[in-house]
């Protein structure tokens, strides 16, 4: 930050040098016009130097041609001088000098403005409240990082209090330090900015977890609940359940949830670090010497080879990757899906299997019907339903007690 300063500064003085220095020089200018060229020096000059001619010309020392000689140059000499000095004094009156008011008013418009652009416009706030970078050997440990960096977050929404990023941030840090009544004042002003939406619940039920010593007390139920009644599928929400499963011993129910939010694989989720929490799920739940995932998940589920037709392949290679979409609903009635799977036309060939851990809410699994209508589709706009200009697969009255893969071809386009 400093060096900053510093080149901005000497920056300015630059400027500031540039301003003045035409000021400068055309008063030392003048002054040289007016005390080299006189007429009277020149006329004083000429007279003094006549009388040495002429007193040597009396005595003898110089002859009558030498002594005319000498005159003509002399007077040819004071000629030329009082002309140059006449042309000068023209120049000067001529280009009338700048006054010094204006000078001084480039100066501080310059300062002026230059501090308004950078204050208002510029970095300064964030390098004003950037807490600086200590040497290698000095190297802040994580929470006081945490700590500076709760502290650069709280003038930020001191000087924007809408900041609904720098608000979260804050939440984020302050669950960091164990600052729990923080973090949840924080994700509360949140939802006060942005609105009721289910990663932000999912957060505060995180924050209040942690904070009554990572049980799920009626307070946290009530988060999830409403979490989950806004996004069934919410990432921060399901990491939560799966970290309680974890911590009470419930090694496959942990593992139903972080996979289903590793198969979703939504942007704001690091499921590298969740894949490596699902593998020692996997681990812990060997070593009981329980039931396996296959029998943990012996219920209904329908096992699908799902791929794409060579003419889909070929019109799909021509423009960017799209978003498929698998998922079952109720043969009868096509309501909601039953159970759902999103994942990359690139991805394809895949098995997926849909089971109630690919359920879109507790309240309509596939569990709860005989058959059901298969659909895969992939969206021309990256959004769910089937619209014209996407492509699809389809497989109607499928039971789901079939125990055998069944294979599914994305093979049509919707008209």
């Amino acid at each position: 930050m400093i060096e900053l300063i510093f080149i901005v500064i000497a920056f300015i003085l630059l400027l500031l040098i540039v301003v003045w220095a035409h000021f400068i020089n055309q008063n030392k200018y003048r002054n040289n016009v007016d005390n080299t060229f006189r007429d009277a020096t020149n006329v004083r000059l000429y007279k003094e130097h006549k009388q040495e001619i002429e007193t040597d010309f009396q005595q003898g020392r110089l002859d009558q041609e030498s002594y005319d000689y000498l005159l003509s140059e002399l007077d040819q000499s004071l000629l030329q001088d009082i002309e140059e000095n006449s042309r000068e004094k023209e120049q000067v009156v001529k280009h009338k000098p700048l006054p010094i008011i204006w000078p001084v008013m480039m100066s501080v418009f310059l300062i002026g403005f230059s501090a308004y652009m950078y204050v208002d416009n510029g970095a300064y706030s964030r390098i004003a409240n950037t807490p600086q970078q200590q040497p290698n050997n000095q190297s802040q440990n994580p929470e006081d990082q945490l700590k500076a960096q709760i502290a650069m977050l709280k003038q930020q929404v001191e000087q924007k209090p809408d900041d609904s990023d720098a608000w979260y941030a804050l939440g984020q840090a302050s669950v960091g330090i164990g600052n729990f009544d923080a973090a949840l004042l924080a994700f509360d002003k949140v939802i006060e900015i942005d609105g009721e939406m289910a990663d932000l619940f999912g957060a505060k039920a995180q924050a209040s977890f942690y904070k009554n010593n990572q049980k799920i007390t009626p307070e946290v139920q009530a988060l999830i609940d409403k979490a989950l009644s806004i996004d069934v599928r919410d990432p921060s929400t399901n990491i939560l359940l799966g970290m309680n499963a974890f911590l009470n011993n419930e090694y496959q129910q942990a593992i139903n949830y972080w996979q289903q939010v590793i198969t979703d694989n939504r942007p704001s989720v690091n499921v590298e670090a969740l894949k490596g929490a699902l593998a020692e799920a996997k681990n812990r739940l060997a070593l009981t010497g329980k039931e396996t995932e296959q029998e943990f998940l012996s219920g209904p589920q329908i096992t699908l080879d799902v791929s794409l037709s060579d003419e889909i392949i070929e019109k799909l290679a021509q423009g960017d990757d799209k978003v498929v979409f698998v998922y079952a609903i109720e043969s009868e009635t096509s309501r909601m899906p039953l159970a759902a799977v999103k994942l990359k036309a690139s991805d394809l060939p895949t098995r997926i299997v849909l089971n109630d851990s690919r359920a879109m809410t507790p309240q309509a699994k596939l569990s709860d019907v005989k058959q059901v209508n298969v659909f895969a589709i992939v969206s021309d706009t990256g959004s769910a339903g089937i619209k014209p200009g996407d492509f699809k697969g389809e497989l109607a009255q499928v039971s789901v007690d079939e125990k055998n893969p069944i294979q599914l071809v994305i093979n049509s386009v919707v008209n």
